[in-house]
């Protein structure tokens, strides 16, 4: 069956094409640029994120497709991030923060996926918590990369701004698992495992 390309779908698509650029430039790019060039290439990946979503509902463009590849790309391109930037700050104080936002990503799929199948609450939509935390995320993600190893006052406020995240990233798991959990604690599935 042909699958319609829509410019939402391209934008979503380009944000993955973008996770290799993105460790590229890192790693490639002469040592006095390279971190710059790193913020801008997760900037532009930040802005298809935000324009891709606008003309989806704009045109009207909602696809089950654009549905599922768009969290996934979100969720690639911020995992690679904050992997590179682990690298880079090496320090506890940026590890705990990327470790909380990773592992949220990770339990969060499972449970959509578990409700979708199982769970009479299929669908979750995204809350302004859950925007807000992506501009935080979007924002220290950034930051850190262009401003690389340096220490000072900025560094902070990218560190401050990840804590934010990281925080509004537990909250909204909460949220989550409270909304599954009279699923979840119900008993046993009658369904067979694949």
């Amino acid at each position: 069956m042909f699958m319609r390309v829509s410019v939402p779908n391209i934008l979503t698509g380009l944000r993955i094409a973008l996770i290799p650029v993105l460790v590229a430039v890192f790693y490639l790019a002469p040592i006095e640029w390279r971190y710059i060039a790193s913020a801008f290439v997760f900037t532009i990946a930040s802005v298809t994120d935000w324009l891709d979503g606008y003309l989806a509902r704009k045109w009207g463009q909602l696809t089950p497709f654009g549905a599922f590849l768009d969290p996934v790309a979100d969720k690639l391109i911020v995992a690679v991030a904050l992997v590179l930037l682990v690298e880079v700050h090496a320090s506890a104080i940026l590890a705990v923060p990327a470790l909380v936002i990773v592992s949220r990503e990770i339990v969060v799929s499972a449970l959509r996926e578990w409700m979708a199948r199982y769970s009479e609450k299929r669908g979750v939509g995204v809350s302004i918590l859950g925007k807000i935390k992506t501009v935080c995320q979007m924002i220290a993600i950034i930051l850190l990369l262009a401003l690389g190893p340096i220490k000072g006052y900025a560094v902070y406020v990218g560190y401050t701004m990840l804590y934010i995240a990281a925080a509004l990233t537990l909250w909204s798991m909460v949220g989550y698992l409270r909304l599954a959990w009279p699923d979840l604690s119900s008993g046993l599935i009658n369904e067979e495992e694949p």
